[in-house]
Formats: structure tokens, sequence, C-alpha cells
């Protein structure tokens, strides 16, 4: 009877040995993959992100083929001939990408206000090459009701976006969170040379619409010389108020022209009669 007891009791040690044995190599295996995850998001560091960002600007950027959202094959180039915007995201992404998103489209809706509707265009690419298909980038736009004319949502595949990516001065690494990378937004000018670089996930407008604004009034290039004045008096005359949160046509400068107009005809007026006056007693 204690043989079987003993037995017993060993087949239990064993059991419970084997069980204590299973949860430690499923910690460390847990542990190892924290660590492996950790190890791949040290990669990514902001410091040399933001470096290699910044050392894209006055770069043009190259011929890549992207599909967009309705599964029309085009090359960014065709973008060419007005300022784009450029935001790269990735669909699975819960906070910071849509966030991007909605916010930059409350932008976009002030400056189409303020600049016109076509004066500039869009695109959002989804760099996630394995999730960001055409229909995922369709509905990722649809659950933002994003329907902005000149706004395309483009995908393509890994090496495409990978070149583009350096091209454009975009770090992005795999991480356990999902995807590290800075909140940018990048504007191009119309030969497709990277202008300005924007960065957070929210920003005021102006930030991105006074690129925009010196792009479009102020260095467009084969303009008559009534437009390109029309142009300066636009550029320099449309203003961002804070308060109401949209850009204004400030007339202002217009009523101090006019004022210092007639200041100077009066001064003018007052020297030509002393001048006239002095000559007459003079003559006399």
């Amino acid at each position: 009877m204690k043989t079987g007891c003993t037995n017993f009791n060993k087949i239990i040690n064993i059991s419970l040995l084997a069980k204590i044995g299973f949860v430690l190599l499923f910690i460390s295996s847990g542990a190892f993959s924290i660590e492996h995850d950790a190890h791949t998001s040290d990669n990514y560091d902001k410091d040399k992100a933001l470096e290699f960002s910044q050392s894209a600007i006055d770069r043009t950027i190259d011929s890549y083929k992207f599909v967009k959202s309705d599964k029309e094959i085009v090359d960014i180039t065709q973008y060419r001939g007005k300022p784009l915007i450029v935001s790269l995201i990735y669909t699975s992404c819960h906070h910071i990408c849509p966030t991007l998103t909605n916010n930059l489209a409350k932008v976009v809706e002030i400056a189409q206000e303020a600049l016109g509707e076509d004066s500039f265009s869009i695109v959002t690419i989804g760099f996630d090459t394995a999730e960001d298909s055409p229909e995922r980038m369709r509905l990722f736009a649809k659950e933002r009701s994003i329907n902005v004319p000149g706004w395309d949502f483009l995908s393509t595949d890994q090496e495409t976006i990978k070149a583009f990516s350096d091209n454009i001065g975009f770090i992005f690494f795999k991480s356990s969170k999902g995807f590290d990378h800075l909140s940018q937004i990048s504007v191009l000018d119309a030969d497709g040379v990277v202008y300005r670089q924007i960065y957070g996930v929210k920003y005021e407008p102006p930030q991105l619409i006074e690129p925009l604004k010196e792009l479009i009034f102020g260095k467009r290039s084969e303009v008559s010389m009534v437009d390109g004045w029309i142009n300066n008096i636009r550029l320099f005359c449309t203003i961002y108020d804070p308060h109401s949160g949209r850009y204004e046509f400030d007339y202002s400068i217009f009523i101090g022209i006019a004022m210092g107009i007639i200041i100077l005809g009066a001064i003018a007026v007052f020297l030509v009669r002393e001048w006239r006056k002095n000559k007459i007693n003079g003559a006399s």
C-alpha cells in the first residue's frame, strides 16, 4: 500500500514539475519575444528619423507606381503641375494615423476654401503593404467620411514603398505596437520637389497652408503680369484668423494703402501751393 502511495506521489511530483517547467518555458519564450520586439523597436530613433526627413527637402521625388482605392494605377509624377500633400499611414493603426488623417481633413477644408478647391492635390499612402490594400484604403477613407475632390488613397508593393519612403524622407519600423514612425506630412511643389515637412498629429492650419500659399501664389511660374500681381495680392492679403479658424481676405491693407495715398496727395497739394505762393512772392 505504501509503495502504491509512493508511486502515486512520484507521479504527482513529476506532473507538477512538468507543469512548472512548461510555465517557465512559456514565460521565458514570452520574455524573449518581448525583448526581440523591443530590440526591433530600438532601431527607431526619433532624432535620426527627423534628420532623415529634413534631408529630403529640395529633393525631387522620382517615378513610383501606386494603386488608387478604385484599382486605377497611377504614377506619383502624374500629380505634378500643382502642389501635392503627401501623408503616409497604416490602416490597422487605431489612434495616431486616424487622428492625423482627421486633422488633415479639417486643414484641407480650410485650405481649399482659402486657396481654391483645385489649387493642390492630396494623397494618403498606406505603407503597411501586407494590409493596406486598395479596399482597406477605401474603407479607411470611408470611415473618416473623406470624400474630397483631389484626395486619393493609394496602395503599393513593399519594394515601391521602401524606395518611395526613402526618397521622401519617411522612416518606419515594425514594433510591438504596430509601427514606429514620425507623424509627418510632406508638401511637394508643382515639380515634385519636397518643399516642406510638417510634423505632429495635430497642428495649426497655417503650418500647412502657409507653404501652400507660397507655392500657389508666391512662386507660380508662367503666369501673366496681371495674374502675378493678383497672386501677390492674395499671398499677402489672405491671412489666418485664429478666432474663426479660417483664412480671410484682409481688406485693412487696402484701407491703409488708400489712407497713405490720401495723405501723400494732401502733402503734395500743400507743397505745390507753397511753391506757387513763394514763386509769386518772389516775382513781385
